[in-house]
């Protein structure tokens, strides 16, 4: 038997050993282009829905009803007219809801994440208010702070407050076992620890606490004009359902949810600056991206 028999004797190795995983065409398309297709299907099933009167007339506007009202309100917003000083107190409301939340949720969660002390007794009550239904504590803040835009703050920082807490705590036991270890060994102090090492290798964990209470503090600042009255945003829904204009309901409601996406994408804005190392996952919040 000849060499080049033998060669051709031999079974070819495979076109490849390496594994790939497909994705669909629907994995495949374009962020922008899903999103459109998405809200067009959206819009479409909503039309449908008032077209068949599958749900009253008066309670659920069309499309174009909500896009004419949306007119309307941008309108009345630039020329400086009483929404615009109704969305500034709301934007208020949000922004120091916001700042608080934040200052009390991280030093509570450092405590929770760097005492046992904190973890072991601390921790357990705040799940417990966490647990409960924050709403109800509406009246309560109105009673202790009044009708004005303090009781509203509170509200908002009362409702935000916790996932910077559990954010902070999980960042501060994210840091590497190796690298407290090296600390350790190197003589650092628990501060120290603290400062170079725990605090920076936490914060994309922190920062998923601050994304989630960007967009809890705008509930809890509206819900709070809602029961305590207000001259903001949520005043204006509440008499425009008491009129039963669903239109003017949905715009505003429209126009509140970008002030919790401008919120969240400030902090978004933010994470990517100070947090540039770290690649943000689907959980991590991509819509920051």
């Amino acid at each position: 038997m000849s060499q080049a028999q033998t060669t051709s004797d031999a079974p070819a190795p495979p076109a490849s050993t390496v594994w790939t995983e497909e994705t669909s065409w629907i994995d495949r398309m374009p962020r922008p282009v899903a999103m459109l297709l998405l809200l067009a299907a959206f819009l479409l099933t909503w039309q449908a829905v008032y077209g068949m009167e599958l749900v009253s007339r008066i309670i659920l506007p069309s499309p174009l009803e909500t896009a004419e009202d949306l007119v309307v309100v941008g309108r009345n917003l630039l020329s400086g007219d009483y929404m615009l000083a109704a969305l500034w107190v709301t934007t208020q409301e949000v922004l120091w809801g916001f700042l608080i939340a934040v200052a009390l949720g991280f030093l509570l969660g450092v405590l929770v994440g760097e005492t046992a002390f904190g973890e072991r007794a601390v921790m357990p009550y705040l799940v417990a208010i966490n647990t409960m239904p924050k709403v109800a504590f509406a009246p309560l803040f109105v009673s202790w702070l009044g009708f004005g835009i303090a009781s509203k703050v509170a509200l908002a920082a009362f409702i935000a407050f916790f996932p910077v807490i559990v954010g902070t705590a999980a960042g501060l036991h994210a840091a590497d076992a190796n690298a407290r270890m090296l600390f350790r060994t190197m003589g650092a102090s628990r501060w120290q620890t603290l400062v170079q090492l725990k605090l920076p290798a936490g914060m994309p964990h922190f920062f998923s606490g601050l994304k989630n209470a960007a967009v809890l503090v705008v509930v809890g600042a509206v819900v709070g004009e809602f029961l305590g009255g207000g001259k903001g945003f949520g005043e204006l829904i509440r008499v425009a359902a008491a009129q039963l204009d669903t239109p003017r309901v949905f715009s505003l409601i429209i126009y509140l949810s970008l002030l919790g996406l401008a919120t969240f994408w400030v902090v978004a804005f933010i994470q990517r600056r100070f947090v540039f190392w770290h690649k943000e996952t689907v959980a991590d919040g991509t819509l920051g991206q």
